[in-house]
């Protein structure tokens, strides 16, 4: 079954930043590579899920015109509004996926160290509500821990052989380290193609 609520809240009861995202230099260089291996320069509408305390929804309010950020967690979700405050690009609102997934469209959509959390069925619903809600030519990404952990069902390998397989989607980037695994795909245009990569959206290819 899927970790339950009672082991987020009990993580945030006792900091403000559990997992200290803001000060380890492992997580501001993993977030400058997952901003970095967004194929396009900037977007229009993006979703964060599992925003934690905000940290890559500042970097990612400077590429995209708006932020849709999300936690399970109340105190996460203030501790994120009040760190974005000043940003009129960033909305941080309180949503329990999948049951929860908000309305509309997003050419973005950052699945960053959430998806080891569901069990089968769970995983199931939220990944197919991800790519039904990503536009064509949107960007999916994935970024997750490659250590086994007692409260993660699966590791990011096992995650990635996953998100390969989903349809609608064609891989675009992947980047492993011992650590994590990074990957972007790119939601099929309307005639089944792949987006065009970097090179070939300016031209060069």
């Amino acid at each position: 079954m899927s970790t339950p609520p009672s082991y987020f809240e009990d993580m945030y009861r006792d900091a403000s930043d559990p997992w200290h995202l803001a000060e380890r230099w492992y997580e501001r260089r993993k977030y400058d590579l997952t901003l970095a291996a967004l194929p396009r320069p900037r977007y229009r509408r993006a979703f964060e899920p599992a925003c934690s305390v905000g940290e890559l929804t500042l970097r990612l309010a400077g590429r995209c015109d708006t932020v849709l950020a999300c936690d399970r967690v109340r105190s996460a979700v203030d501790t994120a509004a009040h760190r974005t405050r000043e940003l009129e690009n960033v909305e941080v609102r309180r949503l329990t996926l999948p049951e929860q997934w908000p309305a509309g469209t997003f050419d973005l959509i950052v699945l960053s160290e959430l998806l080891y959390y569901f069990d089968t069925a769970e995983l199931t619903v939220l990944l197919e509500r991800a790519v039904d809600a990503l536009e064509p030519g949107g960007t999916l990404v994935s970024v997750h821990w490659n250590h086994p952990v007692a409260e993660h069902l699966r590791t990011g390998d096992e995650l990635a052989g996953i998100l390969a397989s989903l349809p609608g989607l064609a891989p675009e980037c992947e980047h492993r380290e011992a650590d994590f695994v990074l990957q972007t795909f790119g939601r099929r245009l309307d005639d089944g193609t792949a987006p065009p990569s970097p090179a070939a959206a300016e031209g060069l290819v």
